[in-house]
Protein backbone atom coordinates (compact mmCIF):
# COMPACT_ATOMS: atom_id res chain seq x y z
CA UNK A 1 0.00 0.00 0.00
CA UNK A 2 1.41 3.38 -1.15
CA UNK A 3 1.43 5.61 2.13
CA UNK A 4 1.64 9.29 2.07
CA UNK A 5 4.30 10.78 5.10
CA UNK A 6 2.61 14.12 5.15
CA UNK A 7 -1.19 12.52 6.58
CA UNK A 8 0.30 8.43 7.06
CA UNK A 9 1.58 8.32 11.04
CA UNK A 10 1.06 4.87 11.87
CA UNK A 11 2.49 2.68 14.38
CA UNK A 12 0.45 -0.52 13.95
CA UNK A 13 0.28 -2.97 11.07
CA UNK A 14 -1.88 -1.27 7.68
CA UNK A 15 -2.14 -4.48 5.88
CA UNK A 16 -5.54 -5.92 6.33
CA UNK A 17 -5.70 -9.53 7.03
CA UNK A 18 -8.08 -11.22 4.43
CA UNK A 19 -6.90 -10.29 0.98
CA UNK A 20 -10.25 -8.25 -0.17
CA UNK A 21 -9.94 -5.46 -2.98
CA UNK A 22 -10.58 -2.14 -1.83
CA UNK A 23 -8.38 -3.19 1.60
CA UNK A 24 -5.71 -2.10 2.83
CA UNK A 25 -2.25 -3.70 1.33
CA UNK A 26 -4.76 -5.38 -1.65
CA UNK A 27 -5.37 -2.19 -3.59
CA UNK A 28 -5.28 -2.04 -6.91
CA UNK A 29 -3.91 0.29 -9.34
CA UNK A 30 -6.87 2.01 -10.19
CA UNK A 31 -8.04 2.05 -6.32
CA UNK A 32 -4.71 3.87 -5.25
CA UNK A 33 -5.01 6.51 -7.81
CA UNK A 34 -8.91 7.10 -6.53
CA UNK A 35 -7.19 7.31 -2.89
CA UNK A 36 -5.16 10.10 -4.55
CA UNK A 37 -7.81 11.94 -6.31
CA UNK A 38 -9.93 11.95 -3.08
CA UNK A 39 -6.98 13.26 -0.90
CA UNK A 40 -6.02 16.28 -3.82
CA UNK A 41 -10.31 17.16 -4.05
CA UNK A 42 -10.71 17.25 -0.19
CA UNK A 43 -6.90 19.34 0.49
CA UNK A 44 -8.10 21.93 -2.81
CA UNK A 45 -11.25 22.70 -0.65
CA UNK A 46 -9.37 22.98 2.63
CA UNK A 47 -9.46 20.15 4.47
CA UNK A 48 -6.11 18.81 6.76
CA UNK A 49 -7.52 16.45 9.06
CA UNK A 50 -8.04 13.05 8.89
CA UNK A 51 -6.94 12.73 5.34
CA UNK A 52 -4.58 9.47 6.12
CA UNK A 53 -4.95 6.44 3.32
CA UNK A 54 -7.09 4.37 5.87
CA UNK A 55 -9.48 6.76 6.75
CA UNK A 56 -9.76 7.44 3.00
CA UNK A 57 -10.50 4.51 1.71
CA UNK A 58 -12.90 3.64 4.72
CA UNK A 59 -15.01 6.01 2.41
CA UNK A 60 -14.16 5.07 -0.39
CA UNK A 61 -15.08 1.08 0.02
CA UNK A 62 -18.61 2.54 1.52
CA UNK A 63 -19.56 4.34 -1.67
CA UNK A 64 -17.78 1.40 -3.66
CA UNK A 65 -14.85 3.73 -4.82
CA UNK A 66 -17.33 6.70 -6.79
CA UNK A 67 -14.76 9.15 -5.42
CA UNK A 68 -17.36 12.25 -5.85
CA UNK A 69 -19.84 10.65 -3.40
CA UNK A 70 -17.07 9.67 -1.07
CA UNK A 71 -15.95 13.49 -0.68
CA UNK A 72 -19.52 13.92 -0.37
CA UNK A 73 -19.61 11.27 2.61
CA UNK A 74 -16.77 12.85 3.98
CA UNK A 75 -17.22 16.36 3.78
CA UNK A 76 -20.60 15.83 5.41
CA UNK A 77 -19.62 13.88 8.41
CA UNK A 78 -16.66 16.58 9.02
CA UNK A 79 -19.57 19.36 9.00
CA UNK A 80 -21.17 16.93 11.37
CA UNK A 81 -18.39 16.89 13.58
CA UNK A 82 -18.80 20.54 14.20
CA UNK A 83 -21.56 20.34 15.27
CA UNK A 84 -23.08 16.79 16.08
CA UNK A 85 -26.83 16.45 14.81
CA UNK A 86 -29.70 15.23 16.63
CA UNK A 87 -33.23 15.25 14.55
CA UNK A 88 -31.52 16.88 11.57
CA UNK A 89 -30.52 19.93 14.31
CA UNK A 90 -27.28 20.88 15.92
CA UNK A 91 -27.31 19.06 19.34
CA UNK A 92 -26.88 21.16 22.15
CA UNK A 93 -25.71 20.44 26.08
CA UNK A 94 -26.07 23.31 28.38
CA UNK A 95 -27.23 25.45 25.36
CA UNK A 96 -23.45 24.52 23.63
CA UNK A 97 -23.43 22.69 19.91
CA UNK A 98 -21.12 19.85 20.52
CA UNK A 99 -17.75 20.31 18.33
CA UNK A 100 -16.36 16.54 18.79
CA UNK A 101 -12.94 16.90 18.28
CA UNK A 102 -12.91 19.52 21.35
CA UNK A 103 -15.16 17.16 23.25
CA UNK A 104 -13.58 13.42 23.12
CA UNK A 105 -10.61 14.09 25.57
CA UNK A 106 -12.77 16.22 27.94
CA UNK A 107 -15.71 13.88 28.12
CA UNK A 108 -16.19 11.75 30.97
CA UNK A 109 -13.11 11.82 32.48
CA UNK A 110 -14.22 11.14 36.05
CA UNK A 111 -16.53 7.85 34.67
CA UNK A 112 -19.59 9.53 36.55
CA UNK A 113 -21.91 9.25 33.05
CA UNK A 114 -20.41 5.71 32.56
CA UNK A 115 -21.52 4.77 36.18
CA UNK A 116 -24.98 6.62 36.25
CA UNK A 117 -25.90 5.20 32.47
CA UNK A 118 -24.78 1.63 32.93
CA UNK A 119 -27.69 1.46 35.83
CA UNK A 120 -30.27 1.61 32.95
CA UNK A 121 -28.78 1.00 30.15
CA UNK A 122 -25.40 -0.85 30.01
CA UNK A 123 -23.23 -1.02 27.14
CA UNK A 124 -19.03 -1.35 27.45
CA UNK A 125 -16.24 -2.42 25.34
CA UNK A 126 -14.84 -5.88 26.91
CA UNK A 127 -11.83 -8.10 25.57
CA UNK A 128 -11.49 -9.19 22.55
CA UNK A 129 -13.14 -11.84 19.98
CA UNK A 130 -10.78 -14.56 18.11
CA UNK A 131 -9.68 -12.39 15.55
CA UNK A 132 -8.54 -10.01 18.02
CA UNK A 133 -11.32 -7.38 17.54
CA UNK A 134 -12.87 -5.35 20.26
CA UNK A 135 -16.15 -6.89 21.55
CA UNK A 136 -18.73 -4.43 22.30
CA UNK A 137 -21.93 -5.38 24.33
CA UNK A 138 -25.19 -3.44 24.65
CA UNK A 139 -27.78 -4.39 27.16
CA UNK A 140 -30.91 -3.31 25.42
CA UNK A 141 -33.43 -3.85 26.83
CA UNK A 142 -32.26 -2.63 30.11
CA UNK A 143 -32.94 0.90 28.50
CA UNK A 144 -35.19 3.23 30.86
CA UNK A 145 -34.81 7.23 29.04
CA UNK A 146 -36.97 8.18 31.36
CA UNK A 147 -35.06 7.15 34.55
CA UNK A 148 -32.03 8.63 33.05
CA UNK A 149 -33.69 11.97 32.73
CA UNK A 150 -34.46 12.12 36.21
CA UNK A 151 -30.75 11.31 36.52
CA UNK A 152 -30.09 14.52 34.48
CA UNK A 153 -29.39 12.79 31.50
CA UNK A 154 -30.90 13.22 28.21
CA UNK A 155 -31.29 11.82 24.51
CA UNK A 156 -28.28 14.62 24.07
CA UNK A 157 -25.77 13.34 26.52
CA UNK A 158 -26.24 9.77 25.44
CA UNK A 159 -25.81 10.77 21.27
CA UNK A 160 -23.13 12.37 22.35
CA UNK A 161 -21.56 9.53 24.88
CA UNK A 162 -22.13 7.35 21.58
CA UNK A 163 -19.59 9.61 19.28
CA UNK A 164 -17.05 9.68 21.94
CA UNK A 165 -16.95 6.15 22.22
CA UNK A 166 -16.78 5.58 18.52
CA UNK A 167 -13.57 7.62 18.38
CA UNK A 168 -12.37 5.64 21.59
CA UNK A 169 -12.66 2.52 19.58
CA UNK A 170 -11.07 3.84 16.40
CA UNK A 171 -8.41 5.46 19.08
CA UNK A 172 -6.97 3.89 21.10
CA UNK A 173 -9.10 0.48 20.92
CA UNK A 174 -8.29 -0.47 17.28
CA UNK A 175 -4.71 0.38 17.12
CA UNK A 176 -3.79 -1.49 19.94
CA UNK A 177 -6.06 -4.55 18.73
CA UNK A 178 -3.31 -4.26 15.60
CA UNK A 179 -0.57 -4.10 17.41
CA UNK A 180 -1.47 -7.69 20.05
CA UNK A 181 -2.51 -9.52 16.81
CA UNK A 182 0.14 -8.22 14.15
CA UNK A 183 -2.44 -7.26 11.59
CA UNK A 184 -4.45 -4.66 11.05
CA UNK A 185 -7.91 -4.73 12.89
CA UNK A 186 -10.69 -1.87 11.97
CA UNK A 187 -13.65 -3.16 13.00
CA UNK A 188 -15.24 -4.44 16.00
CA UNK A 189 -17.65 -7.65 17.14
CA UNK A 190 -20.59 -6.46 18.90
CA UNK A 191 -23.41 -8.03 20.73
CA UNK A 192 -26.52 -6.44 21.28
CA UNK A 193 -29.01 -8.15 23.59
CA UNK A 194 -32.53 -7.86 23.13
CA UNK A 195 -33.34 -9.43 26.59
CA UNK A 196 -36.16 -7.46 27.99
CA UNK A 197 -37.08 -5.62 25.11
CA UNK A 198 -40.92 -6.16 24.79
CA UNK A 199 -44.27 -3.84 23.17
CA UNK A 200 -43.66 -1.62 26.79
CA UNK A 201 -40.69 -0.47 25.74
CA UNK A 202 -39.81 -0.89 22.10
CA UNK A 203 -40.71 2.45 20.84
CA UNK A 204 -37.94 4.19 22.99
CA UNK A 205 -35.61 1.51 22.51
CA UNK A 206 -35.80 1.41 18.42
CA UNK A 207 -36.08 5.00 18.48
CA UNK A 208 -32.61 5.18 20.30
CA UNK A 209 -31.09 2.42 17.51
CA UNK A 210 -32.50 4.48 14.74
CA UNK A 211 -30.20 7.41 15.57
CA UNK A 212 -27.06 5.18 16.64
CA UNK A 213 -27.77 3.29 13.30
CA UNK A 214 -28.09 6.65 11.13
CA UNK A 215 -24.87 7.87 13.16
CA UNK A 216 -22.91 5.04 12.26
CA UNK A 217 -23.79 4.48 8.67
CA UNK A 218 -23.09 8.13 8.09
CA UNK A 219 -20.56 9.15 9.91
CA UNK A 220 -18.18 5.84 10.62
CA UNK A 221 -18.39 3.66 7.77
CA UNK A 222 -16.57 0.43 7.81
CA UNK A 223 -16.84 -0.39 11.27
CA UNK A 224 -18.78 -3.08 12.02
CA UNK A 225 -17.13 -6.53 11.36
CA UNK A 226 -19.59 -8.83 13.01
CA UNK A 227 -22.93 -7.97 14.93
CA UNK A 228 -25.04 -10.61 16.94
CA UNK A 229 -28.30 -10.04 17.73
CA UNK A 230 -29.21 -12.13 20.73
CA UNK A 231 -32.71 -12.79 22.39
CA UNK A 232 -34.49 -11.62 19.70
CA UNK A 233 -38.36 -11.79 20.42
CA UNK A 234 -40.45 -13.98 17.18
CA UNK A 235 -41.69 -10.51 16.53
CA UNK A 236 -38.31 -9.04 15.48
CA UNK A 237 -37.22 -11.98 13.92
CA UNK A 238 -39.72 -11.86 11.47
CA UNK A 239 -39.32 -8.29 10.82
CA UNK A 240 -35.67 -9.22 9.68
CA UNK A 241 -36.89 -11.97 7.24
CA UNK A 242 -38.77 -9.19 5.59
CA UNK A 243 -35.73 -6.28 5.21
CA UNK A 244 -32.60 -8.75 5.09
CA UNK A 245 -33.64 -9.05 1.29
CA UNK A 246 -34.07 -5.03 0.87
CA UNK A 247 -30.33 -4.61 2.71
CA UNK A 248 -26.91 -4.71 1.34
CA UNK A 249 -25.88 -8.48 1.10
CA UNK A 250 -22.09 -6.93 2.32
CA UNK A 251 -24.14 -5.30 5.89
CA UNK A 252 -26.48 -8.46 5.96
CA UNK A 253 -23.30 -10.98 5.89
CA UNK A 254 -22.03 -9.68 9.06
CA UNK A 255 -25.44 -9.53 10.94
CA UNK A 256 -26.21 -12.91 13.06
CA UNK A 257 -30.10 -12.81 14.29
CA UNK A 258 -29.80 -15.64 17.01
CA UNK A 259 -32.88 -15.42 19.64
CA UNK A 260 -32.32 -17.24 22.67
CA UNK A 261 -29.99 -19.83 21.57
CA UNK A 262 -27.05 -18.39 20.94
CA UNK A 263 -24.26 -19.53 22.95
CA UNK A 264 -22.35 -21.87 21.14
CA UNK A 265 -22.65 -19.16 18.17
CA UNK A 266 -20.92 -16.26 20.38
CA UNK A 267 -18.37 -19.05 21.68
CA UNK A 268 -17.00 -20.33 18.29
CA UNK A 269 -16.40 -16.57 17.61
CA UNK A 270 -15.35 -15.19 21.40
CA UNK A 271 -12.86 -16.99 23.57
CA UNK A 272 -15.13 -18.28 26.72
CA UNK A 273 -12.55 -16.39 29.05
CA UNK A 274 -13.28 -13.29 27.48
CA UNK A 275 -17.14 -13.81 27.04
CA UNK A 276 -19.06 -12.30 30.28
CA UNK A 277 -20.43 -15.06 32.03
CA UNK A 278 -24.02 -13.88 31.69
CA UNK A 279 -23.58 -14.75 28.01
CA UNK A 280 -22.17 -17.85 28.57
CA UNK A 281 -18.92 -17.61 28.87
CA UNK A 282 -16.47 -17.81 32.15
CA UNK A 283 -15.21 -13.95 32.95
CA UNK A 284 -16.25 -12.21 35.84
CA UNK A 285 -14.00 -9.35 36.05
CA UNK A 286 -13.56 -7.98 39.76
CA UNK A 287 -16.16 -5.28 39.75
CA UNK A 288 -18.48 -6.28 36.86
CA UNK A 289 -17.31 -6.64 33.10
CA UNK A 290 -19.41 -3.90 32.34
CA UNK A 291 -16.65 -1.86 34.48
CA UNK A 292 -13.49 -3.36 33.84
CA UNK A 293 -12.53 -1.81 29.69
CA UNK A 294 -10.05 -4.47 29.86
CA UNK A 295 -8.47 -5.11 26.09
CA UNK A 296 -5.13 -4.46 24.48
CA UNK A 297 -5.70 -0.75 25.26
CA UNK A 298 -5.23 -1.14 28.66
CA UNK A 299 -2.09 -3.27 28.08
CA UNK A 300 0.94 -1.33 28.30
CA UNK A 301 2.84 -3.25 25.24
CA UNK A 302 0.02 -2.62 22.89
CA UNK A 303 -1.05 1.02 24.54
CA UNK A 304 -0.10 3.81 22.99
CA UNK A 305 -1.87 7.73 24.12
CA UNK A 306 -4.86 8.01 21.34
CA UNK A 307 -4.29 11.26 18.83
CA UNK A 308 -6.68 12.89 21.37
CA UNK A 309 -5.19 12.60 24.21
CA UNK A 310 -1.68 14.55 22.38
CA UNK A 311 -1.72 18.34 23.10
CA UNK A 312 -1.74 20.39 20.24
CA UNK A 313 1.50 23.02 19.27
CA UNK A 314 2.68 23.01 16.06
CA UNK A 315 0.68 20.51 14.54
CA UNK A 316 -1.13 22.38 11.66
CA UNK A 317 -0.85 21.15 8.66
CA UNK A 318 0.31 23.33 5.16
CA UNK A 319 -1.81 22.13 2.42
CA UNK A 320 0.73 21.71 -0.09
CA UNK A 321 1.41 19.02 -2.39
CA UNK A 322 2.18 15.39 -0.84
CA UNK A 323 4.56 12.78 -1.49
CA UNK A 324 3.64 9.08 -1.74
CA UNK A 325 5.83 6.62 -0.01
CA UNK A 326 5.70 2.72 -1.31
CA UNK A 327 5.52 -0.15 1.06
CA UNK A 328 4.30 -0.93 5.07
CA UNK A 329 8.12 -0.34 5.95
CA UNK A 330 7.84 2.75 5.50
CA UNK A 331 4.05 3.14 6.66
CA UNK A 332 5.24 2.49 10.67
CA UNK A 333 8.60 4.31 10.54
CA UNK A 334 6.41 7.53 9.55
CA UNK A 335 4.85 7.16 12.76
CA UNK A 336 7.22 6.62 14.69
CA UNK A 337 9.28 9.34 13.45
CA UNK A 338 6.55 12.16 14.41
CA UNK A 339 4.91 10.66 17.03
CA UNK A 340 3.10 14.39 18.00
CA UNK A 341 3.46 15.89 13.88
CA UNK A 342 -0.18 16.23 12.51
CA UNK A 343 -1.57 14.74 15.24
CA UNK A 344 -5.35 15.20 14.33
CA UNK A 345 -5.00 14.79 10.64
CA UNK A 346 -3.78 11.06 11.39
CA UNK A 347 -7.06 10.80 13.64
CA UNK A 348 -9.08 7.51 12.25
CA UNK A 349 -12.71 8.66 12.07
CA UNK A 350 -13.80 5.64 13.76
CA UNK A 351 -17.71 2.08 13.21
CA UNK A 352 -20.17 1.16 10.90
CA UNK A 353 -21.38 -1.56 8.35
Amino acid sequence: MEVDPKYDHYDYPTTAPVAKPGHPGHLTDAQQAQVHQLRMMLETEGYTKRLDTLTLLRFLRARKFDVNLSKKMFVDCEKWRKAILYAGQPLKIDGQTIDLDEEIGQWDKDGSFKRKVSKYYPQYYHKTDKDGRPVYIEQLGKIDLAAMKTEGIEYEHMLTNLAVEYEKMADPRLPACSRKAGQLLETSCTIMDFNGVGFANARQVFGYIQEASGMSQNYYPERLGRMYLINTSWLFTGVWRMVRPLLDPVTVEKIHVLGGNYQKELLSQIPAENLPKEFGGTCECEGGCAFSNQGPWCEAEFSRPAWWEKKEGGDTIENKPTEVVTGEGATTTAGAADATEGAEATAPAPAAA
